[in-house]
């Protein structure tokens, strides 16, 4: 009977301290996971929303970005009001309750787009602050949502933006396109190859003075002749800021400049007469009636010169009539004898008779 007592004795001591030791290990847990203290005193605030936006029990409340408690309950109101549909009682530590202004606000924020959401009071700056059981204001929780539907858009995108890069990865891969072709293609790599053992000879080449390259960049000659080139460059732009020569008064003589814009001044009034119809090249240019004239006048020399080229009239006969001018041409010739014979014997045609009645 002894023996059984001390078995059962034993039982309990080992039930005993497997209590405590899950007791301890769960006040442990708990000291470890809790954000407060386990006999720090809170006090119960609340605040009204429209939307719980899918805050969990026990989300933590902050001030200002500080955790100051946690919440305890969600539920709904029963009211309809705008902003009062949902009631959330906060749990907060009563040494914080002197730090929270009347005019507080709260709003549900989250750590980023999927993260774990919280209770936000945004601190205001009245003098008076909330007391045990006091309502804080609260934000309008639409824009929380319009917020996290813009993050929900932006992810969208940026998976559709993924989906394509994935796309181009694997048409490079594949070796599609120019960029395909410049990593996949052997002919291609080839070809750059050759490019840069060109490239390098080119550059020995100019290394080794040899070519019309290499002896432009290590001739010093050239550099001098350069040089000395440069220095009449620089004199003879000298010479222009000083007035010398020609150039040097176009860019410096106010006077050529006073008379050239007096030439364009003077041509621009010719021009403007001219336009205007004033003087002979004005009515030459303008004149409707003189126009007509020289039409005119032009058409009846076309018609006269088809005339003379189908032998009409004495000039147009001399023109196209073999006969006319082979007679024209021996009576030329005789008067051309007769002129001859005068000049030798002029007696011969000059013969006075005196006959007295």
């Amino acid at each position: 009977m002894a023996q059984q007592n001390k078995k059962r004795w034993a039982q309990l001591k080992v039930g005993l301290l497997a209590i405590f030791a899950l007791s301890l290990l769960a006040f442990l847990i708990f000291l470890m996971t809790s954000s407060t203290g386990l006999f720090v005193k809170r006090t119960d605030v609340y605040t009204f929303l429209d939307d719980s936006a899918a805050i969990a029990t026990g989300a933590p409340v902050r001030l200002n970005g500080i955790t100051i408690g946690r919440v305890a309950v969600i539920g709904l109101s029963g009211s309809s009001e705008p902003n009062r549909i949902v009631r959330l009682t906060l749990q907060v530590e009563n040494r914080y309750l002197p730090a929270i202004p009347v005019d507080s606000q709260a709003a549900i924020a989250a750590e980023n787009l999927l993260g774990t959401k919280y209770i936000n009071i945004k601190k205001g700056r009245s003098p008076t602050t909330i007391v045990a059981g006091a309502e804080i204001k609260s934000l309008d929780t639409r824009e929380f949502d319009d917020v996290v539907q813009q993050g929900y858009s932006t992810l969208a995108s940026l998976n559709g933006i993924f989906k394509k890069l994935d796309g181009i990865l694997d048409q490079l891969q594949a070796g599609n396109g120019t960029i395909g072709k410049l990593l996949s293609d052997d002919e291609l790599y080839k070809k750059v190859v050759g490019i840069v053992d060109e490239t390098h000879r080119v550059i020995a080449s100019l290394d080794s003075q040899e070519g019309t390259l290499g002896k432009l960049m290590h001739d010093d000659s050239l550099y001098t002749d350069l040089r000395g080139t440069l220095a009449r460059v620089n004199t003879l732009a000298d010479g222009l800021q000083q007035g010398d020569g020609t150039l040097g008064k176009l860019l410096k003589d106010p006077a050529l400049y006073d008379d050239t814009r007096a030439t364009i001044g003077d041509l621009r009034q010719l021009l403007a007469g001219l336009n205007q119809g004033k003087g002979t090249a004005g009515k030459l240019l303008n004149s409707d009636d003189l126009h007509n004239q020289l039409q005119a006048t032009m058409g009846r020399l076309d018609t006269l010169l088809d005339k003379i080229n189908t032998g009409q009239g004495t000039i147009g006969q001399l023109l196209v009539n073999p006969s006319l001018y082979q007679n024209l041409d021996s009576t030329t010739r005789e008067i051309n004898g007769l002129m001859k014979d005068f000049r030798a014997n002029p007696k011969k045609f000059l013969r006075i008779k005196l006959t007295i009645f």
